[in-house]
């Protein structure tokens, strides 16, 4: 049988290069895009493709080309920015799963420490010379945190909490864990894991099941001192609403690493509602999961999928792509 012929579509560093070269080379026949001289044909005759951002990759002509391909492995957790409708019904997309989940939990632990520890306030507090020592701010230890979304880093995040002495209740599509929590339920259970919760934090994907799941009502459900990180995406809160709420309730805090209007997704950032304006908001552009080793990770990551996906396994991370057809 003739090995697989696996094509990379996206540039990458020598040290990602290396890692698909060694783990995967004496398996399959290797083509990277940028310097494939025939770019129609190694589309063409690719049975595996491995992708970062497929709309940036390929012109949209390009995927009816695709007739040979069994798998795109993303590099990529979600699959959001995938333009599904375009692919053949035969191509099947696996998401990077828990590729970022270390790093990713480990922002939303510093994102709700400076939140509920007051930092920010804090240091322009010291800095006009107001040495304010007796100003109130909150423990972790004994709070319940709502982890929505709990697949690797709802779990990271989940396991790092515990630390601190957080109770967790947990929202996935099953209802089911063998991971150590509190509650284990689904979106069905979503006001009674917000209402019972300090901290909510959404690690959950966009789909058309979980876009604008946030909203007014959502938010009222909530305790009015609650902290909400947002590592996901920007959509699956409604920004109006997320916006008008934390206007009004300045006791209520966010910590926004995932935004509606992103570069990696829409081409540019945009915000339509001066958030960072806010008191109550700490914001991040999106870099949770960007520490120096992570793309070297996420590169092994997606190499092992695509072992298992010729050595005939379970893959990891399929996406439905009913769920994608936005």
């Amino acid at each position: 049988m003739e090995p697989s012929h696996l094509l990379v579509s996206f540039k990458l560093d020598e040290g990602m290069k290396t890692i698909i070269d060694d783990h995967v080379g004496n398996l399959a026949s290797l083509t990277y895009l940028s310097a494939a001289e025939d770019r129609t044909a190694a589309i063409e005759t690719a049975d595996i493709i491995l992708s970062w951002n497929p709309p940036k990759e390929f012109a949209d002509n390009e995927y009816a080309l695709m007739k040979k391909a069994r798998l795109m492995q993303l590099l990529s957790a979600g699959a959001d920015h995938v333009p599904f409708k375009l692919f053949p019904e035969t191509l099947v997309v696996a998401g990077n799963v828990g590729a970022y989940a270390q790093p990713m939990a480990e922002h939303v632990m510093a994102m709700t420490l400076a939140l509920a520890k007051n930092l920010r306030e804090g240091h322009k507090k010291l800095a006009a010379g107001n040495f304010d020592q007796f100003s109130m701010n909150r423990s972790l230890h004994g709070a319940t945190c709502a982890v929505l979304g709990f697949g690797g880093i709802g779990k990271a995040t989940a396991s790092l909490m515990r630390a601190f002495g957080v109770r967790i209740l947990a929202v996935n599509t099953s209802g089911k864990t063998d991971e150590e929590v509190d509650f284990i339920g689904t979106t069905k259970d979503l006001e009674y894991a917000l209402s019972h919760a300090d901290i909510v934090v959404i690690s959950m994907p966009l789909s058309r099941s979980t876009k604008g799941l946030i909203g007014e009502r959502e938010l009222t459900w909530m305790k009015p001192d609650a902290i909400l990180v947002n590592v996901a995406r920007g959509e699956i809160i409604d920004e109006r609403a997320f916006y008008e709420y934390l206007k009004s309730h300045p006791e209520f805090k966010a910590g926004i690493d995932a935004w509606w209007v992103e570069p990696f997704r829409h081409g540019r950032f945009e915000m339509h509602y001066p958030f960072l304006n806010l008191p109550n908001v700490l914001g991040s552009p999106h870099n949770s999961g960007m520490v120096p080793e992570a793309l070297a990770e996420a590169t092994r990551e997606a190499v092992e999928n695509v072992k298992r996906f010729m050595a005939g396994e379970s893959v990891k991370g399929v996406f439905r792509r009913e769920e994608y057809l936005f």
